[in-house]
């Protein structure tokens, strides 16, 4: 499958509706300029591929909507180096922004299937992370750490402690807290057992899932 001009001037217009909604980072927006997200979706549904909004993928998961991706990616405050652990890889569309922004991306999924999936996609489109795991994202990855970012893509019904334990000072754990319905929530790492927390308003994600056998 190619990215056409076509694709270019439908991802153009999307940045333009990200824009409009609030997102100001102009490194993010120049990410989801340039990401193919079509190529993340089933070839069924390419009409949908630019359309600011969710879209399932397999494994009872979604493609986040673009908005939202930005949204958290732009909390993050992510800088050329950062060591970012994205809990939760999908269909990789995230974990895409992430290393386009420079970050040295550390992915954990759950969903065996879209791990495999995912695995083998991403260096096909130049995307490298440097390490994706199949795994249980509620644990982080303690070896790794600290990082300078932690983002969750799936909504959380309580904050994993071993998150914030994870994060450098100064560090950021964006995540969506919430059963049905998340708050996307901003904490910072002020010191061992200080943490500065910021609420962003009412978003919509699949659950994250504990223990993966």
């Amino acid at each position: 499958m190619k990215d056409t001009f076509k694709h270019q001037g439908l991802r153009q217009k999307l940045v333009k509706t990200v824009k409009s909604k609030g997102i100001t980072d102009e490194r993010v927006l120049n990410a989801i300029g340039s990401i193919p997200r079509h190529l993340f979706m089933d070839s069924g549904f390419l009409d949908h591929a630019y359309k600011d909004t969710a879209f399932p993928i397999a494994a009872d998961q979604t493609i986040s909507q673009p908005y939202t991706v930005a949204f958290q990616t732009e909390l993050l405050d992510i800088k050329p180096g950062d060591k970012i652990l994205e809990i939760g890889t999908g269909s990789g569309y995230q974990t895409a922004v992430l290393c386009e922004l420079g970050a040295r991306v550390y992915s954990i999924e759950r969903q065996n299937e879209l791990f495999k999936k995912t695995s083998k996609f991403l260096p096909k489109l130049g995307y490298r992370p440097k390490k994706l795991i199949f795994g249980d994202g509620y644990l982080g990855l303690e070896e790794e750490a600290p990082f300078d970012g932690i983002i969750v893509t799936a909504g959380a019904p309580h904050v994993p402690k071993p998150l914030l334990s994870q994060l450098k000072t100064g560090g950021r754990l964006v995540i969506p807290v919430g059963r049905d319905i998340q708050i996307m929530t901003l904490f910072i790492r002020k010191g061992p057992k200080a943490f500065e927390q910021h609420e962003y308003g009412e978003f919509r994600f699949v659950p994250l899932l504990e223990d993966k056998n």
